[in-house]
């Protein structure tokens, strides 16, 4: 039996979406039942509600706002019930209530009551496909973006690393192992040395402002037909705003002696200004709710990068829930992180659409 099913998250309707979505598995490549759960929610509200050809779920209404989050998570099965804490505190376990059904859910209600557009993308764990199809196509750019991901209830994230990524390949000649000159393997060892030691940083500057290098695969050998040696390394690079892309991809190249990279995939990094309209209508949202307002800079990367690559206009990126559970075997949501996250958005809303009075 679901916990939708037993009853126990029947407090309010905007918990039993959450619960619907996080009992629905999603991850990247597999959204589509998620999505068409938010499409029966907008269409329980008389809402225009569409699907694009990637599968984004568009609830287009008053553009002054733009609530959007992703509707993918990280594989993962996590059982997914109601916990009740040593504090009475309850929340809700399971794979994405965190990262980032949480957000999703609360954004879909608060678009619902406010009047404001919706947006669920696909993709954004893996290459952000949903968030790269709405900026190529002909969707207007909207008065400000509020991009989903978890924040906690009273934080406000302004700033992500950029991301660099690329597949390095060297090949050598075979040979005795006894010979004194360098093959593939070694080819490829000596340029990511040389690459950490040019992004080396201060041990004093912060990780948000710093280059991070990172590979993430490595495969390397004599290949099939004994004539060679072969070494692949799949790399990443996270980008602060103080560099470009390009940048760090010229800084990566200026130190290949063998083999060549090819660079696939490449995002700017994005740091707003907490003086925009949007910053300002969360902070008064979230004091409102008797909160104490926090600005935060993340060291990943997420889809409001990808916006912001395109989109000239205000944006911030808040959700419930505490960044740290993104991806783990225990991520869960307090339920009443959840609900106050939701009245922090439709404020902050209203106050943008000029409803405050």
């Amino acid at each position: 039996m679901t916990v939708s099913e037993t009853g126990e998250a029947e407090s309010s309707a905007a918990q039993r979406l959450l619960v619907d979505l996080v009992e629905t598995p999603s991850p990247s490549g597999e959204e589509d039942a998620a999505a068409e759960r938010l499409v029966e929610f907008f269409e329980g509200h008389d809402r225009e509600v569409w699907r694009d050809e990637v599968g984004n779920v568009h609830a287009p209404a008053d553009d002054a706002v733009l609530l959007t989050s992703h509707i993918d998570t990280v594989p993962g099965d996590i059982p997914v019930e109601i916990d009740e804490g040593a504090d009475g505190e309850r929340s809700l376990w399971g794979r994405g209530s965190v990262d980032a059904t949480g957000s999703l859910a609360a954004m879909a209600v608060a678009a619902v009551e406010t009047g404001v557009s919706f947006l669920g993308v696909v993709g954004e764990e893996v290459d952000s496909r949903g968030a790269r199809h709405v900026i190529e196509s002909d969707r207007p750019e909207p008065g400000v973006v509020v991009n989903g991901e978890p924040s906690g209830w009273t934080g406000i994230t302004l700033g992500y690393r950029g991301l660099l990524a690329g597949t390095y390949v060297a090949t050598s000649e075979s040979g005795h192992t006894s010979r004194p000159e360098n093959n593939a393997i070694q080819d490829a060892m000596d340029w990511w040395s040389r690459v950490e030691e040019e992004f080396d940083p201060d041990e004093y500057l912060p990780v948000f402002e710093q280059v991070t290098c990172k590979p993430t695969e490595f495969e390397g050998g004599t290949s099939v037909d004994g004539l060679s040696v072969e070494a692949t390394m799949e790399v990443q690079f996270r980008v602060p705003p103080e560099y470009t892309v390009d940048d760090v991809r010229e800084m990566a190249d200026g130190q290949l002696n063998g083999g060549t990279v090819h660079w696939y995939d490449a995002v700017p990094p994005v740091m707003e200004s907490p003086r925009t309209d949007v910053a300002r209508a969360f902070r008064g949202a979230i004091r409102n709710a008797g909160g104490d307002p926090r600005l935060l800079r993340k060291t990943g990367t997420a889809d409001m990068n990808v916006f912001a690559s395109t989109w000239d206009c205000p944006m911030v990126t808040y959700g419930p829930g505490d960044s740290d559970l993104d991806h783990a075997p225990d991520e869960h949501l307090p339920l009443a992180e959840y609900d106050r996250a939701i009245e922090v958005l439709v404020d902050a809303c209203e106050r943008l659409r000029g409803d405050d009075g």
